[in-house]
Formats: structure tokens, C-alpha cells, sequence
């Protein structure tokens, strides 16, 4: 290290070592040695191993996740230009990676993807919906703001206001409160509306950052909603697992003979049917509010063969390694009716979005349910989330999106 070090240390395990070695910014409070200095909550610390320099990160003994790290560099200086460098270089990747009208709606900042880490921050036309699940990043966070509007405003693009959106339990870990409410600053204006017009894919969707799911829509299946589109021509589709429609109303757009919706949450119907009129295609769309899981097996057990096309977006089955078992069988019911209802020559698009549910176990899945349903899965697509939700190939919890697209045969 070339300068002076500011910061208090912590001493890191072996174990903890080879997992920094391998380039994963998290250090677990079982792992940590000892530390120097007295480092509070929030602040940085610098991480050792030994005598060897691992990085520098945002320490907090209250999270199982004690330290997040930011930097590997000893040169490194945390001041308003490292952090607007840190956005500039998130900001002008999507540029890259989102052209066009895709830049308009995705996700600029991806937390640990970006070496950001516990920050969230997605654009929805002229307003940025942000969520933060760290204590260090919440106590930078006004330097980050600054950084995301001064560069989006000298790309040329209009922002008109940030909405927080940190009602979210996660929070809790971090000993930081649950709230929500637009960011204000002297000179960060605040809108009078939450709620703002996006076009994805050439559809037209109100999104409401304030009550919305996540921080107001789901963006990362942006092009796999796209690849539906392309073969849904003339198919009679089931939208499973609907939401506010955006499977189906891509069908609906990509020439599907008709499409019907399906979810248990009677509010999401109604946001389905909303955006259906608004895109002119309430003409070829039903809805139904009902359980997935029981329409499949009504469907199933009549031999149902009204859909050649079906469509499975169910939210993360599970949420920790605990519960995995339990959501795999979940994930094979669902799949395996599915593949019973189709006739063959049928087409499957099936996904899970949880990372505990690896790719390789869901391949098992739904080659366990293809075998138990007496059918082949051709493979048209295997996808994964938008490129605006960056993978890093050392950091497993950044990859989590599975999406297949089969011909049933």
C-alpha cells in the first residue's frame, strides 16, 4: 500500500481469504478474526488477511454480512469523485447494453453487480425508483444521488425526481428503518405523482413506484417477454402467474389468436385489464383471478387442449436453501401440468427467479416432469435476466433468473 491508511482493520479467516481471493465482496461475521480501531457501524474498515491487503468495504457488526466490500485498490479514496465515477461507470454500461428506447426503463445500478453494494436503482422514464438494504450505502447515499442526476442530466436525459422506496424487510438486518417517500434535497425536486408512463417492447404500462411490486415492475424479463413474442403468432395462449400482464399482452402483440391471463391477486387482474385497453389489445385477452395451481389441475384432469401455447412466471418459490425441496416440488407441479395440457408440437416458456433454485436443479425438474408426463422438450431459448441485472460469474447471488423456451414433442 502506497499511502497511509485511515481506516480500521479487520482481520479476516482463511476461509474468508479464498473467498475474496476468488473475487466475492462479502465477509460473514463468523469469519471475522478480529478487528483494529474500534470501527463503528456504517464506516469503512480495510480487511486483512495476515499482513496481505484484501480491500475496503462498509462494516456493520449488526448484519450476518458484516463486510461488504467496495474496493480492492489500497490507492482508492472515498470521496464524491470515487462515487461518481462508481455511477458514471454503471450509467454508461447500460447505455452500451440498453439502447435506444430501452435506456428509458432498466435498471441502472445492480448492488453488488456494480460495486455498489445493497443499492438498487431502476429507471422508469424520468423517475428513479431506488432501494437500499445497507447501512454504509445509506449514509453515502446523498453523494450518490448527486452523482446519478448530474450524469444522467449531462447524457441529456430528463429526470424529474427520486423515489425511495425502502419498505422492505431486509432493511431490518441492517438495523435501518422500513420507509418510503421521494428523496428531497434544495436542489433534487420532488413530483407530485408516483405514478408515470413506460413502454416496453412497445408496450405501453402506467408503473406506480410507490405501491408497485419491488421498486414498480418487474424489468429483468424485458427481452425474455420479447422472445415470447416471437413465436406467439397465431397461438392461443395461458399467461400464468400473470402480474400486470406483461407476458400476455407481448403475446397479445406478437399475433397470438388470444391470450388469457391468469392470477390469484385480484388487484394484478385489474392492472392486466388496464393495460390491455391502454395498448388496444383488450380484444383478444381474458382474465381470470383464480390459483394457478388449481386451474392447472382442473385443466390437467379434464384434458383440457384449449392452449398450444403456456406461460409460467411464478414468483420465487423459495427464498433460502431451507425451503428449496419444497419449492422444487412446486416448480414440477406446475410444469408437469403444463406439459400435460399442451398437445404436442405445444410450446413451453418456464422460468424460476430465485438463485437458491440453481439452474441445474431446475433442468432436473423439468426433465423429471417431461418424463412423467410422457413428453420431449425441444429447446428453442434458455435465457436468462436482462443485461441491465449484470452477472458476475464470482458472485453467484447475482445470477438467479432461469427462462427456457420448449416445444413440447
Amino acid at each position: 500500500m502506497k499511502q497511509e491508511r485511515q481506516y480500521p482493520k479487520v482481520m479476516i479467516s482463511l476461509k474468508a481469504k479464498r473467498s475474496v481471493q476468488n473475487g466475492h465482496p462479502w465477509i460473514y461475521g463468523e469469519e471475522i478474526l478480529k478487528t483494529e480501531g474500534m470501527p463503528q457501524n456504517g464506516e469503512l474498515v480495510d480487511v486483512f488477511a495476515g499482513n496481505a491487503f484484501m480491500g475496503t468495504g462498509f462494516y456493520n457488526s449488526a448484519s450476518k454480512i458484516t463486510v461488504r466490500l467496495i474496493s480492492r485498490n489500497a490507492n482508492d479514496v472515498f470521496d464524491a469523485r470515487f462515487w461518481r465515477r462508481r455511477v458514471e461507470y454503471a450509467v454508461r454500461y447500460r447505455k452500451t447494453v440498453m439502447p435506444g428506447a430501452d435506456f428509458t426503463c432498466c435498471r441502472l445500478i445492480h448492488g453488488e453487480a456494480d460495486q455498489m453494494p445493497g443499492l438498487t436503482v431502476d429507471r422508469y422514464g424520468s423517475i428513479l425508483s431506488v432501494q437500499i438494504t445497507c447501512l454504509g450505502m445509506e449514509l453515502v447515499k446523498d453523494t450518490i444521488y448527486r452523482a446519478l442526476w448530474d450524469v444522467l442530466t449531462e447524457m441529456g436525459e430528463t429526470i424529474t425526481g427520486i423515489y425511495e422506496r425502502n419498505d422492505i424487510a431486509l432493511r431490518t438486518r441492517e438495523n435501518l428503518p422500513e420507509r418510503k417517500g421521494w428523496y428531497r434535497s434544495d436542489d433534487i425536486p420532488a413530483p407530485e405523482s408516483a405514478v408515470t408512463e413506460i413502454c416496453e417492447n412497445g408496450i405501453r404500462y402506467l408503473v406506480d413506484v410507490e405501491n408497485g411490486q419491488k421498486t414498480g415492475f418487474f424489468l429483468d424479463q424485458k427481452y425474455n417477454r420479447a422472445a415470447v413474442s416471437r413465436i406467439a403468432g397465431g397461438k392461443r395462449v395461458l399467461d400464468c402467474f400473470t402480474h400486470t400482464g406483461s407476458f400476455g399482452l407481448n403475446a397479445a402483440l406478437g399475433g397470438a389468436e388470444h391470450v388469457t391471463c391468469v392470477d390469484i391477486s385480484q388487484s394484478a387482474i385489474d392492472m392486466a385489464k388496464e393495460n390491455a385497453v391502454r395498448n388496444g389489445l383488450d380484444g383478444k385477452m381474458d382474465f381470470l383471478c383464480e390459483d394457478v395451481f388449481d386451474l392447472l389441475t382442473k385443466l390437467a384432469d379434464r384434458k383440457c387442449r384449449d392452449y398450444d401455447f403456456i406461460i409460467l412466471d411464478p414468483p420465487a418459490f423459495t427464498k433460502s436453501r431451507k425451503t428449496v425441496q419444497a419449492a422444487a416440488r412446486g416448480y414440477k407441479e406446475i410444469n408437469l401440468k403444463a406439459m400435460k395440457i399442451l398437445p404436442r408440437g405445444g410450446y413451453l416458456a418456464t422460468c424460476s427467479c430465485s438463485h437458491f433454485m440453481t439452474d441445474e436443479l431446475f433442468r432436473q425438474i423439468l426433465t423429471s416432469a417431461a418424463k412423467d408426463a410422457s413428453v420431449s422438450l425441444r429447446q428453442i431459448e434458455a435465457r436468462q435476466q436482462a443485461p441491465d441485472h449484470p452477472i458476475l460469474w464470482n458472485v453467484p447471488e447475482t445470477d438467479y433468473l432461469k427462462f427456457y423456451i420448449f416445444q413440447v414433442v
